[in-house]
């Protein structure tokens, strides 16, 4: 299974891009899965749904399963975070699994920076970043795309993981 991030501040358009990529990858018969890094408090469930109630009451796991997809809940109930590695040996192998967020994981990745944002630049100072795609020209010797190329980025990351 190749592996292959995307690094950004919140608000630098990581989610749209890699919303863009997919299709793309798909469309080139490749299977892909992804793993995003969220805030500590997120939650896919909703309040008043019998899963949201279940693990409120105390489960550690919930599955939602149909005909159509299934969802595995895990609460950590004050253990530790598991690993990015630990998360990657969950998934089902497919041809490319997208890492989303985990700035600070050594794994390749393109950062997703916007100006807008005021925020550092993420690759001076990760050795894992191995191009940028921004809104405005990045003074870097990494490749460098324009934020919406989607089709070069898509080629990048096709060949940063040897799926060409």
């Amino acid at each position: 299974m190749k592996v292959f991030g995307f690094a950004g501040w919140s608000g630098s358009g990581k989610t749209t891009l890699i919303e863009q990529l997919i299709p793309r990858f798909a469309a080139r018969g490749l299977s892909v899965s992804l793993i995003k890094h969220a805030h500590h408090q997120f939650d896919v469930d909703r309040p008043g749904k019998d899963s949201y109630r279940h693990r409120h009451a105390g489960c550690t796991e919930v599955m939602v399963t149909s005909d159509v997809r299934w969802a595995l809940m895990h609460e950590m109930r004050g253990g530790r975070e598991q690993t990015l590695d630990e998360q990657i040996a969950r998934m089902t192998p497919v041809d490319l699994l997208l890492i989303e967020g985990w700035k600070s994981q050594p794994l390749h990745k393109l950062e997703v920076y916007r100006q807008a944002n005021a925020k550092p630049l993420l690759y001076p100072n990760d050795a894992y970043i191995v191009a940028v795609a921004s809104d405005v020209p990045v003074p870097t010797k990494l490749p460098r795309f324009e934020i919406h190329d989607y089709e070069r980025i898509a080629q990048f990351v096709l060949e940063a993981t040897e799926l060409k």
